[in-house]
């Protein structure tokens, strides 16, 4: 290639990355400045809180909730700054308080300690600075699995079972006059030993098991941490949440009554032992996080459903996977990206860190783990770029180092090979369908690789027929793949294949009323693909930038581009709005050629 012609390509190729990148909201179909503002989910206030304790944290102020004679308290400082953080990304009260005291747990605040003169509650401290009224359990909701329950059912069964005379193992009409109230029963084994751990163990099962229950019944599968959750705080409600227990439980003044509880949830919902941060690797003990977050939320007000959901989000930190998407193997919309967030505000809390370290242990994460590691990273970069509008500090600078080395090589990747294939004749429609074939192939590979490995088992999926409008006639439907997406898709474990024709309209509703059940454990393992796929909207770079190239080379004004880009990424166009962002991306590149 000639200097001249050499010196042009690499003009457009500038430029294109430059119009691409110029706004976050071009990256994504994803409504990401509503974000901002609290608008579908709070994950903007989880970073900006984040930011905030990182920064107060690392400076020396201590998370430490004392038993202490005095009206306030460091924390109590933190608290409110971490509150007003979120109040600022749009958060409302209650959700702000159950972010704040949530992050500061993790950080090492204990969810409660001492008597009741000093008495402090972590939950009730956040409600207060907040300024929230207190809420009964029965009116917070799970998260949105679709469908959502509240926690009436674990409250109800809790109570039936204590109506019956079977919650508690002593009856309250048999216990001697003058004995109840005081502490003969409260710091004695009548107490201690008996009734308050065989309260909190039964209770919390019962609570525990209805709300796996109700959440079958609404057609949901079961969210397990949530179910133990709801079941803890059910019955932290009723009991003396921070009663020493028996010594059998744990050592003395180690171990409460909210342990006790969180234990037997977390058993009845067959959540492991033990969880472990992701990359720290800290550890720590599932009936103690579930017990002390039981403690947190009976106390906090009236958390949302998008509040509930924060938390969900929060607790995908864990290896274990046990909630939330925002720090899986899958890409999920962008509302849900707060895991790697929280991750880096981990990291950052230990001993010799920094935003560079934590960077590179970032991007190795994603890289090991995702799916398509590529669009995590871009959907990372959105997420930082976006929250520092909230608040800026080490967590989004973090978050940043880790991804904009990576962005700035799927750009260059994307334009450059866009520009060669349309100078050799290709047309946009073809170079958008080539990177869209692309995207499949390689969450393909990548899944069934990670998904084989975990298993043990060898699983192949490869989708034969990804197009629209598979079941409605509406212009909507043929138009948008995640609306109503037609789907084949052929599944081999251990050599067993099957081949699933009409996957989501027909396949999956077959097996769910009874029909064909065998099929189940084949679309268990092609679900997490077909899912990363028709979310493929959160990061529209195999969009944008070949518009941006397309139209720099004079090869269609930008909205032309846009328009044919979109109608061309059938499984990155999968949603509303791609147009306007490869129009806006195509039309900064335009005028950033003529600057040249």
């Amino acid at each position: 290639m000639a200097a001249h012609d050499q010196a042009e390509r690499e003009k457009v190729i500038l430029a294109a990355v430059c119009g691409a990148n110029a706004n976050p909201n071009w990256l994504t179909s994803d409504r990401v400045e509503a974000l901002t503002g609290g608008h579908g989910m709070l994950n903007m206030p989880v970073v900006a809180a984040c930011n905030v304790l990182a920064t107060e944290l690392r400076r020396g102020v201590s998370p430490e909730v004392k038993f202490a004679d005095a009206v306030h308290q460091p924390i109590d400082d933190l608290m409110a700054k971490a509150i007003k953080a979120c109040k600022d990304g749009g958060a409302d009260g209650a959700n702000a308080a159950l972010i704040s005291a949530v992050l500061l747990y993790l950080a090492g605040a204990n969810a409660q300690v001492g008597i009741p003169a000093g008495n402090r509650k972590l939950g009730a401290t956040a409600r207060m600075i907040a300024g929230v009224d207190r809420s009964g359990l029965a009116a917070v909701p799970t998260a949105k699995l679709n469908n959502k329950v509240s926690a009436f059912p674990a409250v109800s069964a809790v109570y039936d079972c204590m109506m019956k005379g079977e919650l508690s193992p002593v009856q309250g009409r048999d216990v001697p006059l003058n004995v109840g109230g005081g502490p003969l029963l409260g710091h004695g084994a009548l107490g201690e030993d008996i009734i308050f751990p065989g309260m909190a163990e039964k209770g919390a099962a019962v609570g525990t098991q209805a709300m796996l229950d109700a959440m079958s019944g609404a057609g949901m599968p079961g969210q397990k941490f949530l179910a133990a959750l709801f079941g803890a705080a059910a019955i932290l409600e009723i009991i003396h949440p921070d009663a020493d227990v028996a010594d059998k439980y744990g050592p003395y003044g180690k171990v409460t009554s909210a342990f006790v509880a969180g234990q037997a949830a977390a058993s009845t919902a067959k959540l492991p032992d033990k969880l472990h941060v992701r990359i720290t690797g800290k550890e720590i003990a599932t009936g103690k996080l579930i017990g002390d977050l039981g403690l947190i939320l009976k106390d906090i007000g009236g958390p949302t459903v998008i509040g509930i959901m924060a938390l969900d989000e929060i607790v995908s930190i864990f290896e274990e996977s046990i909630a939330g998407s925002g720090a899986g193997p899958a890409n999920p919309p962008l509302g849900h990206v707060a895991g790697d967030a929280v991750i880096a505000f981990m990291c950052l809390l230990e001993d010799g860190s920094t935003e560079q370290s934590v960077a590179k242990a970032l991007r190795k994460r994603r890289f090991d783990t995702s799916f398509d590691p590529e669009i995590a990273m871009v959907a990372m970069s959105i997420i930082a770029r976006k929250a520092t509008q909230v608040r800026n500090g080490p967590v989004t600078d973090a978050l940043q180092l880790a991804s904009a080395p990576v962005v700035a090589r799927v750009l260059y990747d994307r334009a450059s090979r866009s520009y060669d294939q349309l100078l050799a004749g290709k047309t946009l429609a073809e170079v958008v369908k080539g990177f869209d074939d692309e995207r499949q192939a390689r969450v393909e590979e990548r899944a069934c690789g990670l998904m084989s490995q975990k298993s043990g088992k060898s699983i192949k999926v490869h989708f034969t027929r990804i197009a629209r409008g598979a079941r409605r006639q509406s212009k909507m439907a043929a138009r948008w793949l995640a609306f109503d997406p037609a789907l084949d898709v052929e599944v081999t474990i251990d050599g067993e294949t099957k081949h699933l024709k009409e996957f989501v309209n027909k396949v999956i509703p077959e097996v769910a009323q009874g029909q064909g059940v065998d099929r189940a454990p084949f679309i268990s393992v092609a679900a997490p693909l077909a899912s990363e796929l028709l979310l493929a909207g959160n990061v529209i770079v195999n969009v944008t930038v070949p518009a941006a190239v397309a139209a720099a080379m004079g090869k269609a004004k930008p909205s032309d581009a846009g328009l044919e880009a979109q109608a061309a990424g059938i499984i990155t166009a999968g949603i509303p709005g791609t147009k306007a962002k490869a129009e806006a991306a195509a039309e900064v590149a335009v005028q950033t050629l003529e600057q040249f």
